[in-house]
């Protein structure tokens, strides 16, 4: 195997690290602390492109500026959904299912109705590098150093701020942490509009990339399905990092070697075997194993 195969096959990992990772974040983060499974996230993500587009064509602002846009957008209609109705469904998961079922129909049918079944794509900036007769999409390692930063930026909120702080009270035990003062709807209220505003960023970010039409949430959502599973709830953060490598590492030789649908088949048949032995998926094994060595030190 030459050297560089080896580098174009990196790049490809980086490339599939970083979709699985900005797909997958958001939707895992609502699931950790919420503790609701959000069928809307595509559809989420669709927004954010349409956001991105319509401001990049007919307001003429700068890509970066279309982009921040569709962050505060998606972020505050998050934010509206969970005040309006995630938040009857707190107790009823099996409704909330269908909640995010239904709206997810409402945003792709009616951006359909609208704006009409596809837009003029955001031009992709023209960044390529070349290696020893291999040409690199420079924009592809952008998405992969914003994935990184991301996921960075992410863990700082969770581990190094107050909120953080409360958000993880609110996900180990909410009554407990509402009988100590923290504000759990509002804990609530803010992880929604975070994971909202990451689907928002993650549609900014390949609308470059792919074709605007209402239904391309359907593009995003079935890995990031896949990855929240595999990933598991009991640590957002590192259950998206590990999950997504994981995965990453197994579809990119496949896709490589068979074709991108050989690389989706590889992730549906790794995430079975994982989920077979590790029911709580990976973030879940991390934790029992965390807590068995804490008990073994004290004994």
């Amino acid at each position: 195997m030459s050297v560089p195969y080896l580098v174009s096959l990196l790049y490809q990992y980086a490339d599939n690290l970083a979709f699985l990772l900005l797909a997958a974040l958001g939707l895992m983060i609502i699931l950790g602390v919420v503790d609701v499974i959000n069928l809307a996230h595509g559809e989420l993500i669709m927004l954010g492109a349409y956001v991105t587009t319509l401001a990049y064509h007919r307001a003429h602002l700068p890509l970066p500026l279309c982009m921040l846009l569709s962050v505060v957008v998606v972020g505050t209609f998050g934010m509206v959904l969970e005040r309006t109705v995630i938040r009857r469904f707190y107790r009823d998961k099996l409704g909330a299912l269908v909640a995010t079922w239904g709206i997810s129909l409402i945003l792709s049918q009616g951006m359909l109705l609208v704006l009409g079944p596809s837009l003029i794509a955001v031009p992709l900036p023209e960044w390529t590098l070349s290696y020893a007769g291999y040409s690199f999409g420079g924009y592809r390692l952008l998405l992969f150093a914003a994935s990184i930063v991301v996921v960075v930026a992410a863990w700082w909120v969770f581990y190094r701020t107050r909120l953080g702080v409360h958000t993880r009270a609110t996900m180990q035990n909410a009554a407990m942490a509402q009988a100590l003062g923290v504000d759990t709807r509002r804990i609530y209220l803010y992880t929604f509009g975070a994971g909202s505003a990451l689907a928002g960023l993650t549609g900014a970010l390949y609308a470059p990339t792919t074709t605007i039409v209402p239904l391309m949430g359907t593009t995003f959502v079935d890995v990031a399905f896949i990855t929240v599973v595999v990933g598991g709830g009991a640590n957002p953060i590192l259950g998206a990092l590990t999950s997504a490598a994981l995965l990453a590492l197994i579809s990119t030789p496949l896709s490589s070697a068979l074709g991108t649908f050989a690389g989706r088949i590889g992730l549906l048949i790794a995430a079975l075997v994982i989920i077979r032995f590790l029911p709580r998926g990976l973030s879940g094994y991390f934790a029992d194993l965390q807590r068995r060595r804490m008990a073994a030190a004290r004994t």
